[in-house]
C-alpha cells in the first residue's frame, strides 16, 4: 500500500506512545458511533489520527498521565497532525479478566481504566490490538473538518496520505520479540482453566 485514507483515532497520548515505541498495544471497545454498535477491524494498514477531547489524565499510568492537558468537550485543533501509521499485526478477543490484568505492564492504561472497559458493554470482549507503528517520511498538518468528529474508531481522511518513505518505529527483531511475549502470553494465560474466552482474528 502506497498510500491510503483510512485513519484509526485514538488518544494522543497513546498515538505519541507508539511513535516513541513505549508501547504496541491499543485495548479497544469502540465508540459509541461504531457500525452495529461494536468495534471491529476490517483494515491492517491505518494512519494513526490523534485525539484530544475524551482523554483523562486519571485512566493512565502516571508517566503518562503528566503528559495530558484535559480540553473543553468538543474542542479540536484547527488542524490535526498526522505523523505516523501503523500495521495492525495481531486482534485479541478477549473477554476473561486475568488475561486482561496479566497485560498490565504492556499498555499505557491503569487499572480503573481496564476496570472501566471490562464493566461497559460486559457482553462484548475487549479488543487487543497489536500494532508496529511506522513515522511517516514527513510529518503533515490536515485541517480539520466535521466527518472526523463523533464518538467512532475509524474515518476516511478527505485526502490520501502517502506511506513512501515510512521509518519503522521499532526494528523486526525488537517488534517480534515484544509481539511474541504477548502472543504467548495471549495462548497460554496465567491461572487458565480452559474456559478462558480468547480469540485470535485474522485480519
Amino acid at each position: 500500500m502506497k498510500s491510503t485514507t483510512r485513519a484509526l483515532k485514538e488518544w494522543n497520548v497513546a498515538v505519541n506512545a507508539l511513535e516513541e515505541g513505549k508501547t504496541i498495544v491499543l485495548l479497544r471497545k469502540g465508540g459509541i458511533r461504531e457500525q452495529a454498535g461494536q468495534f471491529n477491524v476490517g483494515d491492517k494498514q491505518v494512519l494513526l489520527y490523534p485525539t484530544f477531547e475524551h482523554q483523562q489524565p486519571d485512566l493512565l499510568k502516571p508517566d503518562f498521565a503528566s503528559q495530558v492537558k484535559t480540553v473543553e468537550s468538543g474542542w479540536h485543533p484547527e488542524f490535526i497532525k498526522i505523523s505516523s501509521w501503523a500495521e495492525i499485526t495481531d486482534v485479541f478477543l478477549v473477554a476473561w479478566e486475568p488475561a486482561i490484568t496479566a497485560l498490565f505492564p504492556y499498555h499505557i492504561w491503569n487499572e480503573k481504566f481496564v476496570g472501566d472497559r471490562l464493566k461497559w458493554k460486559q457482553n462484548q470482549p475487549i479488543y487487543i490490538l497489536l500494532l508496529r507503528a511506522y513515522r511517516l517520511a514527513q510529518n503533515l498538518e490536515i485541517p480539520y473538518i466535521s466527518a472526523y468528529g463523533g464518538c467512532r474508531s475509524w474515518i476516511d481522511l478527505a485526502s490520501p496520505i502517502s506511506l513512501e518513505g515510512s521509518e519503522a518505529v521499532l526494528c523486526n527483531r525488537e517488534y517480534l520479540e515484544r509481539s511474541n511475549e504477548i502472543r504467548n502470553l495471549m495462548a497460554n494465560p496465567p491461572n487458565a482453566s480452559g474456559s478462558q474466552k480468547i480469540t485470535q482474528l485474522t485480519i
